[in-house]
Parts: structure tokens; C-alpha cells; sequence
């Protein structure tokens, strides 16, 4: 039996929304990425791009677990000596363009690289609710109803839905 590799021909791409409000970044951004790359499709060929086209809204509203939002921080250089600069993700997230938190998570899942830069063309990320890819009609993909963990309800009601469901076991 031969492996299979697809032709640009074989290759069928779709559009896909996303709303993040209320989901977790990481595991937001890890599904993101895979399906930027395309490697929930059968014909996945890793030199190929062969991923979908997703669209993700209300950007602004995902949540981070912990004290990410104080204690992770972005860093970059100005190019300058001493230029090192830094910014927390709280900080990122209550600026103008807070889509961009979740931007680079996803890059840096994507590989580097020409095809990774191609595959991250084809991702939309809106801070609001409004975009301009309604005539594309995308499908909507419902992250949170894929693993309980990828939207977290508060402390205390997580914890008193484990202890009702151990008690019941």
C-alpha cells in the first residue's frame, strides 16, 4: 500500500467560525492550529496546505486559567541596546488590538517557515462579534461542546460539580 500525498487539486478547503467568548486561550489556540494545518482531514499531507480558512470573534473576551493575565508577560527587542521591552497579557488583552494574545499563541503552534506563514494568512481573528466573511458562509464550530475544560465556569462551581460527580461514582 502506497502513501498517500495530496495534490493541490485533491485539496478542499472551508471556511470555519469560531466564537472564543469565554474559552481558554492554549486550548483555543491548539485547535486553531490544527485546523490551520489541516491535520483533522484524512488527506493531511505535512508539506501541503491543506487546512481550512477560520474566522474567530470575540477575541477579546477569551479567558486564561490562573494568574496568567498579571504573570505571563510578551517580551521584544527595539533593535536598540537596553531595548528589551515587555507587556503582560492582562495588559494585551485591554489594549486596542487585544486579538493579538491570541494571534501569536497560534503562531508559535504553527511551524516556522513559508508554509507555516502561508497557513497563518488564512486565519481571521476579531476582537468584536462583526466580521466581513459573511458571502464565504462559514460553518460554526462549537469548541466549547468539544471538552468540558475548553470553557471553564468559575471556581466554585467547577469544584462543587467534581465533588457531586465523585460522590455519585
Amino acid at each position: 500500500m502506497k502513501t498517500y500525498s495530496a495534490k493541490p487539486s485533491d485539496i478542499k478547503k472551508e471556511w470555519i467560525i469560531i466564537n472564543a467568548e469565554g474559552l481558554i486561550l492554549g486550548r483555543l489556540a491548539s485547535i486553531i492550529a490544527n485546523r490551520l494545518r489541516g491535520k483533522h482531514k484524512t488527506t493531511f499531507t505535512p508539506h501541503m496546505d491543506c487546512g481550512d480558512f477560520i474566522i474567530v470573534i470575540n477575541a477579546a473576551k477569551v479567558r486564561v486559567t490562573g494568574n496568567k493575565l498579571e504573570d505571563k508577560k510578551f517580551y521584544w527587542h527595539t533593535g536598540y541596546p537596553g531595548g528589551i521591552k515587555e507587556r503582560a497579557w492582562g495588559a494585551i488583552l485591554a489594549s486596542k488590538f487585544p486579538e493579538r494574545l491570541l494571534m501569536k499563541a497560534v503562531e508559535r503552534m504553527v511551524p516556522r517557515g513559508p508554509l507555516g506563514r502561508q497557513q497563518m494568512t488564512h486565519l481571521k481573528i476579531y476582537a468584536g462579534a462583526e466580521h466581513p466573511h459573511a458571502a464565504q458562509t462559514p460553518k460554526e464550530l462549537k469548541v466549547a461542546e468539544m471538552n468540558d475544560k475548553n470553557a471553564r465556569a468559575t471556581k466554585g462551581a467547577t469544584k462543587g460539580a467534581n465533588n457531586t460527580n465523585q460522590a455519585g461514582a
